[in-house]
């Protein structure tokens, strides 16, 4: 529980350890901040003995100007090694969190699609974005400080202690108080932290989801009720920053009190001595400054520290759920190692079985022998698994049961990255990224050619619509491709498959959602694509699949019959009714 309430150290310790690689760099934001340290302690001393020895004993105008000068070349020093302190501290933060980024970003990619299919995309920005924001100021504005401000700490109280006892201890009588007072503002700011965190996720997933799905918002009109949950949620996330500034309002007008309480007892204690005649008036003149001084350096570094503690507490709590992504095992295990499997073999699955959850299976039984350069389709109802054997060819998921071959090769031996460059797959729903046609083509291969996607596009005949475009390949299409229409995002889609020259080719119900005319385009692409090539085509429109050299009727995740388009149709069964209920309907 005490863990929980305060600085979580094995959270914290692991987010110090990604500062090994720039040791020099954190050496010199220390060595800067233990100088710091060191001058300000000792400024009050040179000060004190200025009024002690030029003002009230000698009033020696020349020393006192010459004093005044080594006083002001140790602030000009003071605010060299400030600025060395922090722009190195923030040098050493920018570094470790590019690092941790970086490999915040490459863990996540590497998940299985069933971890996007369950985790909200505005809670991973949250994660990659914000959160290691807040982990940089741990490192810029957090650790350094926190050390330094312990050092000045240190020095203070040993040269008040030095200088007299009787008076420090006078001082410090509220410190007590002070480390109370600190200690109960730590426990309240780590549980504001903690609902600012949950927040902001909140508010992050709530913002994304309704941003993308602002079509499906406004088609059923309810901005109004999208508003009002929004409205909510905001409120949620004032009330975690409000509870933080409740904090803080409280807590330093505290610290000021018990501050100036220090100084007005290191008042009364002197002049009780001055007028016991215990100590020299004289001398205890430059002793006030030095210690008013001293007082004002002991609370503002432990006021600080308060304030930094709870940057280190905000930052590992983010860095905590940072941590929890990195330390989850939930990616496609990489234990194939083939990389010189002929593609040109036939696809064998034999009594596969696999379900997303559990042993509730979506594909029961499976045997399928998907011959080389053959098209083979998948047909069946909404739910019949048809999707889900794309998923298991390129691996996104793993079955349970069984075993998917190529030739005499299992398909988890193939090295993942060579058996997907193999692979090219148009789903349904196209994504295109926020960038040119010409990029979301290629996807940022710089080995593919200018030439190479205008001769894709005229094979899939989409260079003509691509050239009337403003900019033509240049075109910039917009988050998603929403400045297209759906049949030009899946000629782009096609194009993209196209031009990487697959072994096996994936059409994911490419079709369904485009009108008469696109469709024709697409038909004519998806001759193009198929063509001498192992191709598996996901139907819902059973004109589109006629010519192919077997197709596959699946029912709740089972193969119910299999054969010819014109074989099939004599059966009379389950595919004479989907044929007969889709061409009755048109």
């Amino acid at each position: 529980m005490a863990e929980k309430q305060g600085l979580n150290t094995k959270i914290f310790f692991r987010l110090v350890a990604y500062a090994k690689p720039y040791r020099k760099i954190l050496g010199v934001a220390f060595l800067s901040s233990l100088l710091i340290a060191l001058f300000s302690a000792t400024r009050p001393m040179f000060i004190g003995r200025m009024v002690n020895n030029y003002i009230v004993e000698t009033k020696d105008a020349d020393r006192l100007l010459m004093w005044t000068g080594i006083i002001i070349g140790m602030l000009v020093f003071e605010a060299l090694f400030q600025f060395s302190s922090n722009y190195f501290s923030n040098l050493l933060a920018q570094n470790i969190v590019k690092d941790l980024r970086k490999k915040l970003y490459k863990h996540i990619v590497s998940f299985k699609m069933q971890y996007f299919d369950r985790t909200p995309i505005g809670a991973l920005v949250t994660r990659v974005v914000s959160d290691l924001e807040a982990v940089s100021e741990v490192f810029s504005s957090g650790l350094i400080d926190v050390l330094g401000d312990l050092i000045m700490l240190s020095a203070v109280v040993g040269l008040m202690f030095y200088h007299n006892p009787d008076l420090t201890l006078m001082a410090l009588i509220p410190i007590p108080l002070l480390i109370m007072a600190t200690r109960i503002f730590a426990r309240v700011m780590r549980k504001s932290f903690q609902l600012e965190r949950q927040q902001v996720t909140k508010l992050n997933t709530f913002v994304q989801e309704r941003i993308s799905g602002m079509a499906i918002v406004q088609m059923f009109n309810r901005e109004k009720i999208e508003y009002d949950q929004f409205v909510e949620i905001n409120k949620g996330h004032r009330r975690a920053h409000i509870n933080a500034v409740w904090a803080y309002s409280i807590f330093f007008p505290v610290v000021e009190m018990l501050s100036s309480l220090s100084i007005a007892l290191l008042l009364v204690w002197g002049a009780f001595q001055m007028d016991a005649g215990t100590s020299d008036p004289k001398l205890m003149y430059g002793q006030f400054v030095e210690f008013t001084l001293w007082i004002h350096m002991l609370f503002r570094p432990i006021r600080q520290l308060a304030d930094k503690f709870n940057i280190l507490q905000r930052g590992t709590v983010r860095a905590e759920r940072v941590f929890e992504i990195l330390d989850l095992n939930d990616h496609i295990q990489h234990f194939g190692t083939d990389t010189t499997v002929d593609f040109n073999q036939d696809i064998c699955f034999k009594d596969v079985y696999f379900a997303y959850k559990n042993e509730d299976y979506v594909l029961k039984n499976l045997n399928i022998d998907i011959e080389a350069g053959s098209t083979v389709a998948f047909v069946g109802a909404t739910g019949a698994g048809k999707s889900s054997v794309v998923n298991l060819i390129g691996r996104f998921y793993e079955y349970q049961k069984g075993e998917i071959r190529l030739g005499e090769t299992k398909l988890r031996d193939i090295d993942l990255d060579h058996l997907r460059s193999n692979i090219s797959i148009v789903l349904q729903d196209v994504f295109l990224f926020s960038d040119t046609i010409h990029n979301n083509i290629t996807l940022g291969d710089a080995s593919i050619t200018r030439e190479q996607v205008i001769e894709a596009a005229k094979a899939v005949n989409a260079h003509d619509f691509i050239m009337k475009l403003p900019d033509g390949y240049d075109y910039q299409v917009g988050e998603r491709g929403g400045v297209l229409s759906v049949g030009q995002r899946q000629l782009i889609s096609f194009i993209r498959a196209y031009v990487f020259q697959p072994k096996i080719l994936i059409l994911d119900e490419a079709t369904s959602s485009v009108d008469d005319q696109s469709e024709e385009l697409i038909q004519r692409a998806t001759e193009k694509l198929t063509k001498d090539r192992t191709s598996i085509v996901i139907a819902h429109r059973l004109s589109t699949i006629q010519s192919a050299d077997k197709i596959v009727v699946l029912d709740k995740g089972e193969i119910v019959e299999m054969g010819t388009h014109s074989v099939l149709l004599d059966k009379n069964g389950f595919y004479r009714k989907l044929y007969d209920m889709q061409f009755t309907e048109a």
